[in-house]
């Protein structure tokens, strides 16, 4: 078994994601924290071990893996039971296109280094900011349930009765969106997923509040 250490924060949405997959694969792993609020991604040490300066990173036996989605597609090549993708390409590629509204249309607009820099560079207010990220949330997760509510692939989960990468992501997001009181009231099927998941052990885990970091 390879030696995992995962250098991550705990409110870090992408850090959210790779954990559930570990929790998931039923792997362990030694857990680093990273006070992203401090600029602790941005330090010497940190830099040294993933130049982009963000999180999570994945050290598998000294070799850094960088990016939640690849760490994720790693971990589904390594570790293929349980699966987090189907078998079917169709299906596979429906899955990855639900993930990918979550981690290339919303979370790249959401970061906390796109609203320090709104906040520090723009001079944006903090009611500004918010409109920003829940504009960016709405502008995607109103096509999702639509997506997600008329496709008969829908099951208990995003695609089908087990979870996968798209729940993965899904999750992780209406965590992140908790912080600026996004509900979930004009997505239903969105909500029925993420309550699905929160009563999984896997997503328990790896919730913010369950790190020893949290605060």
């Amino acid at each position: 078994m390879s030696e995992l250490t995962l250098h991550n924060y705990f409110r870090s949405s992408t850090s959210i994601r790779v954990r559930i997959a570990l929790a998931l694969k039923g792997l362990d792993y030694d857990y680093v924290a990273w006070n992203l609020r401090e600029g602790a991604q941005q330090t010497p040490e940190y830099l040294a071990i993933n130049p982009h300066g963000v999180v999570p990173t994945l050290v598998v036996d000294g070799q850094a893996l960088t990016q939640s989605i690849p760490i994720i597609e790693y971990l589904e090549q390594t570790v293929p039971d349980p699966a987090l993708l189907p078998t079917s390409p169709l299906d596979r590629a429906r899955v990855r296109g639900l993930a990918a509204m979550i981690a290339c249309d919303i979370h790249p607009l959401n970061n906390l280094k796109v609203l320090t820099y709104l906040e520090v560079e723009l001079g944006v207010d903090t009611e500004a900011r918010a409109h920003w990220f829940r504009h960016w949330v709405q502008m995607t997760f109103g096509p999702l349930e639509a997506m997600l509510a008329n496709d008969p692939r829908t099951g208990q989960f995003c695609h089908g009765d087990k979870p996968g990468l798209a729940d993965i992501c899904l999750y992780a997001q209406v965590m992140n969106n908790r912080r600026f009181k996004i509900g979930l009231e004009d997505y239903p099927t969105i909500a029925r997923i993420y309550d699905a998941c929160s009563t999984l052990a896997a997503f328990v885990q790896g919730a913010p509040e369950a790190q020893p970091d949290a605060s």
